[in-house]
């Protein structure tokens, strides 16, 4: 099929791009600096939002390259799965929900990542954030999977300041537990160990900064001094989500300094993206879209996105190709000098961002689960998509002012099939399928197809010897 083509960029093109850039201090690869904004909604950023206080990203997004059309999972773990893959997570066995701390389980591995292929091309790597891909065995873990180092934590979310989950300590440097920082705001000193990196990473060394950020994911806690900037926010807890939201903006300040401060920047690609949409469970927003976190509806899928950096030929637009997580990996590998394996799901963009080319994607899946209660299909091809099974609630509409009202549902059934024009129908109002019963058996066909190549859902129970007691009150590898 013509989207799992990997697109080859020339020697000749990526010397170009590869060349060295005046004023940089560094070697000719470009610095990669991947952010990942967890449960961060698509009406949550100031380009969308103007009451949205992130002047740092919304300077990067408009000096770059704003991308209206990116896709990801709906939930956390498939998402993180796409990034460090390259493979739809139907393909991996990560489609259903999000991992759980006491589940024996992770992404298998035989299936590389991203920094592993990374240092292949000579950079050095690290990650700071949130890992949730496992951690019940040493080696699914990060420095057991392509990074130089780790500090961050293993599950889903942790307490902001105890940086605990479900009864246990989550919070790692490297291998070893950090028992420091109880009462210390993570966001702060997750930023202080990015600096640390930049700082002393040698000037002729690539690096590959991973910086999957625990905002602006729940539970809803932030400094005082960020909620006080939305005073004129009545609802409690979106004030305090959007303190969050400038709380993670001044952390990307701060990197973005350190990077120049250190003759990095002028060498450097940095990629925005959250992870899925917002939750309006925990103030999230996504409005105009619909739906949100743990649904297939554009609010849950369609990520608040862009990229910035000098090696970009063209700048200061909005880029509507479709581009989806898995095209991460390849693009990512094509900005480094090299190039993916072909079997993957993902394809280059690097033409795309680089220079504003047409997108080599057509079609992806939003996600293809049998496991009960999620059994769902959805698929994008051209300008339709279709949703079969369960698409997730809430499924409205829903504005930031309504969050004290409940969560808004359009009264459509739990379960379906959906039919819509995105082109002409973006915030999918406008169920096609008993309209247009040709395009829908089209559609059907190819999300048949699709499901002939799925991978069991990795789902298993959770196991009771992972229980932190058993661990000196840590969340720890090594029981499975």
């Amino acid at each position: 099929m013509q989207y799992f083509l990997l697109l080859f960029v020339a020697a000749s093109v990526v010397s170009a791009f590869f060349s060295a850039i005046p004023g940089s201090k560094n070697t000719t690869q470009p610095h990669i600096v991947f952010i990942v904004a967890d449960d961060l909604g698509w009406n949550d950023v100031g380009w969308h939002n103007p009451d949205v206080k992130t002047p740092v990203l919304d300077q990067l997004a408009h000096d770059g390259v704003i991308l209206n059309q990116t896709y990801v999972n709906y939930v956390c773990t498939p998402s993180r799965t796409a990034f460090m893959t390259g493979y739809f997570p139907y393909h991996v066995g990560m489609q259903h929900m999000a991992m759980l701390p006491a589940q024996p389980s992770g992404v298998p591995s035989h299936f590389p990542f991203l920094p592993e292929k990374l240092k292949e091309l000579g950079y050095a790597t690290h990650v700071v954030g949130k890992w949730h891909l496992g951690f019940c065995n040493w080696n699914y873990t990060p420095t057991y999977r392509g990074f130089d180092s780790f500090y961050g934590f293993y599950n889903g979310q942790d307490d902001y300041y105890k940086h605990t989950v479900q009864g246990g300590l989550d919070l790692r440097d490297d291998k070893e537990v950090v028992k420091t920082k109880d009462g210390e705001y993570s966001t702060y000193f997750f930023t202080e160990r990015i600096v640390d990196i930049i700082e002393k990473n040698p000037l002729n060394l690539p690096l590959f900064l991973y910086l999957p950020f625990q905002n602006v994911h729940e539970p809803l806690q932030v400094p005082k001094r960020f909620e006080d900037m939305y005073s004129n926010i009545q609802n409690e807890n979106r004030r305090i989500f959007l303190g969050m939201v400038s709380a993670m903006d001044e952390a990307i300040g701060n990197v973005t300094m350190a990077m120049k401060r250190a003759g990095l920047w002028d060498n450097t690609l940095l990629i925005f993206t959250a992870d899925n949409g917002g939750w309006p469970l925990f103030s999230g927003n996504n409005f105009p879209l619909r739906g949100g976190k743990i649904t297939l509806w554009e609010g849950g899928t369609r990520a608040a996105a862009f990229v910035h950096g000098n090696m970009l030929q063209k700048t200061g637009y909005t880029s509507n190709e479709m581009i989806h997580a898995v095209d991460w990996f390849p693009t990512i590998l094509a900005a480094a000098g090299g190039t993916a394996d072909s079997g993957i799901d993902g394809v280059s963009q690097l033409d795309t961002l680089v220079s504003g080319k047409p997108s080599p994607r057509t079609e992806f899946v939003y996600n293809i689960d049998d496991t009960f209660p999620t059994k769902q299909g959805a698929i994008r091809v051209g300008d339709y998509k279709l949703i079969e099974g369960y698409a997730g609630k809430p499924d409205g509409w829903i504005r930031p002012d309504n969050l004290t009202n409940g969560h808004q549902n359009s009264g459509d059934p739990i379960t379906g099939t959906w039919l819509f024009n995105l082109k002409d129908d973006p915030t999918e109002h406008n169920n096609l399928a008993d309209t247009m019963p040709d395009k829908l058996r089209e559609m059907q066909a190819k999300l048949q197809d699709y499901r002939k190549t799925m991978v069991p859902a990795i789902w298993p129970k959770n196991d009771p010897k992972s229980n932190p007691k058993n661990w000196d009150g840590a969340w720890t590898p090594g029981w499975c």
